[in-house]
């Protein structure tokens, strides 16, 4: 028996609740899967994962075997990752998740430089505003906004974005001037942008001198991407409240003006998320350093 095959075989099917998934995931048949997890249970002499036709669920035995064998065998690959890195340059493929924000104004426009030093990794961009599923779709590392709510997860900050409420010309000189985010409840408009995951709209909340204000406001569109939120915004649907590093250029030619910038919103916390229990490979390392790199010198980046 491959015994570290079959043990990493359990711990890929028991985070993604599959066999196929995890087969998948470590580029083998299912059956092989099968035949891996079975050799280890007689191996053990004891079960470790129930499994039906729709489900796969670990026994008790299974449970305490998983939570040990996860930190034997990620510190297993840690020691090999660390004496091969010094060995061999990274290569193969590193699969990352973001939003397109992120992924068109601040990673793509910089991958160049990440060619440059790494040319035998490849990068697959998940570039969309939803919430990928790391352990289920073998996603090896996320960039994520905002509070981590999966403690499981490992985060690591890269920086925060400040954001910048605004609106075109046109909507500006068909409505009050406005000097209090209370004013965005009575006769003016948001462009209101809502969560894919939950459909839930989002909020914005101003500060000032001890005063803090939540408006959600009225809307006549709404969508769920941030690209056409910001489309939205300069063809003079509303008002927006968006991360300036997108409108920034906008604003600068016009087609965008800042408004209530005596008031202050809470910066969004930017962090690279990868789960615990999913050793970082060498290239999967190297694009966390280069991403920590690039938004440090990022002039558009706070610390």
């Amino acid at each position: 028996m491959d015994y570290f095959l079959a043990v990493q075989a359990f711990n890929r099917i028991v985070e993604t609740g599959s066999f196929v998934k995890a087969a998948a995931q470590l580029n083998l048949h299912p059956n092989v899967v099968t035949k891996l997890v079975q050799t280890l249970e007689s191996h053990l002499r004891v079960k470790l994962l129930n499994r039906t036709t729709r489900r796969v669920t670990l026994t008790s035995e299974g449970g305490v075997y998983h939570e040990r064998m996860s930190r034997v065998m990620d510190q297993w690959l840690e020691v090999e990752s660390e004496i091969a890195v010094s060995h061999a340059a990274p290569r193969g493929k590193v699969r990352v998740d973001m939003g397109t924000t992120i992924a068109t104004h601040l990673v793509i426009p910089a991958l160049p430089d990440f060619h440059a030093r790494y040319p035998h990794v490849k990068i697959d961009i998940g570039a969309s505003d939803r919430t990928a599923d790391l352990a289920t779709e073998g996603i090896d590392c996320v960039i994520r906004g905002g509070t981590l709510q999966d403690s499981a997860l490992i985060a690591r900050r890269l920086g925060s974005l400040e954001f910048v409420t605004c609106a075109a010309p046109a909507y500006l000189s068909a409505h009050e001037e406005l000097t209090h985010p209370a004013q965005i409840e009575q006769g003016h408009t948001l462009v209101r942008y809502f969560f894919t995951s939950s459909g839930k709209p989002s909020t914005i909340a101003f500060s000032r001198d001890g005063e803090r204000v939540t408006v959600e406001g009225d809307y006549v569109v709404a969508v769920n991407d941030s690209n056409a939120f910001l489309a939205a915004g300069i063809a003079g649907l509303g008002l927006i409240h968006t991360l300036r590093f997108m409108a920034q250029p906008h604003i600068d030619a016009g087609l965008l003006v800042p408004v209530l910038e005596d008031w202050s919103a809470d910066a969004n916390t930017i962090s690279v998320v990868y789960m615990p229990n999913r050793h970082l490979s060498v290239r999967v390392r190297a694009f966390v350093d280069w991403l920590v790199e690039l938004f440090k010198n990022h002039p558009q980046v706070l610390p």
